[in-house]
């Protein structure tokens, strides 16, 4: 039982620590810590530990660990760090009640809302995602010059 432990917790740290884009990859760097495993048992752990696949802001995709609080994920936000357009995809932002829409180019739109969720900030409730348009939910009472103000320590949006 602490093998599996002990590769669960590998699994974590690698994913945390590199940008990985594939099980083969994954296996590889496993592998190369000797730690021998088939696709299928990967999946299993990988299903296990809630890892998830998100857009990755260079293209592509990368692994998550979706139940993570910490944003030392290779490629994600440091601290309140703002990333240029490019760099999340980012298109543009519009307000419809208490719903930020912000559209982003096809396949950054998970990785934008994951950035926004972790960054646990109080005027939002939580974010829902699609391939190119994350929802970010307000709180009640918070104004769009607010919710502007809050995501322009995410995206390259002027705090106007």
């Amino acid at each position: 039982m602490r093998e599996k432990q002990d590769r669960l917790q590998l699994i974590v740290d690698l994913i945390k620590n590199n940008s990985i884009g594939s099980q083969a990859e994954l296996l590889s760097m496993l592998n190369d810590r000797g730690i021998s495993v088939t696709q299928a048992t990967l999946s299993r752990d990988l299903r296990a530990l809630h890892i998830s696949k998100v857009g990755a802001h260079g293209g592509g995709y990368i692994y998550i660990v979706t139940d993570s609080n910490d944003l030392r994920d290779a490629s994600l936000l440091h601290g309140t760090q703002r990333l240029s357009g490019n760099q999340v995809g980012f298109i543009s932002l519009e307000f419809s009640g208490n719903i930020a829409v912000i559209k982003t180019r096809n396949g950054y739109a998970t990785g934008l809302a994951y950035d926004i969720d972790m960054s646990r900030t109080p005027q939002f409730l939580g974010t829902i995602a699609g391939a190119d348009t994350v929802f970010v939910i307000m709180r009640e009472g918070v104004t769009h010059d607010e919710a502007r103000a809050a995501l322009s320590h995410l995206l390259p949006i002027d705090n106007q």
